[in-house]
């Protein structure tokens, strides 16, 4: 498994499909939610994956700060349905969060994070703020981590 993390326009033509097919089959086909996945946001974020050879496996963004929320924060995290249960999502937020503090991007990372995956966030110490909202149709959570 190889760590990756670029910049968007760093990323190559077939990384760049890559991760949007990984996004749309997860979050659009098989979390049944229609909704524009493809953003702006992605032109100003550090795009961090995991490769098995030449697959994208795992993969989120991070975000600097004032481009999505005030603080920094950390989206789409996923990870390719035939590796889940092996820690790998576990091991790249880690890894974000690394990237987050080594370049001083903010002290503070915030999120809006689906209810369900709360306990994974709170293995890295994100505490939830706030109340539950749909975002897209599903329930979220705003949750914050001090670094």
């Amino acid at each position: 498994m190889e760590l990756v993390c670029k910049e968007f326009y760093k990323l190559s033509l077939d990384e760049l499909y890559s991760i949007y097919k990984l996004r749309c089959e997860v979050f659009i086909v098989e979390q049944n939610c229609p909704y524009l996945d493809i953003d702006d946001v992605d032109k100003n974020s550090y795009h961090m994956f995991y490769k098995n050879n030449d697959e994208i496996i795992a993969y989120l963004r991070v975000i600097p700060k004032n481009m999505y929320l005030n603080t920094s924060s950390i989206g789409r995290v996923i990870v390719k349905k035939e590796y889940r249960g092996k820690n790998i999502g576990l091991i790249l937020l880690k890894e974000a969060i690394k990237l987050i503090t080594d370049l001083k991007l903010d002290n503070t990372i915030t999120i809006h994070a689906q209810t369900y995956a709360i306990p994974f966030y709170n293995k890295v110490g994100f505490k939830t703020i706030g109340n539950e909202f749909l975002e897209d149709g599903i329930p979220h959570f705003t949750m914050e981590l001090k670094i």
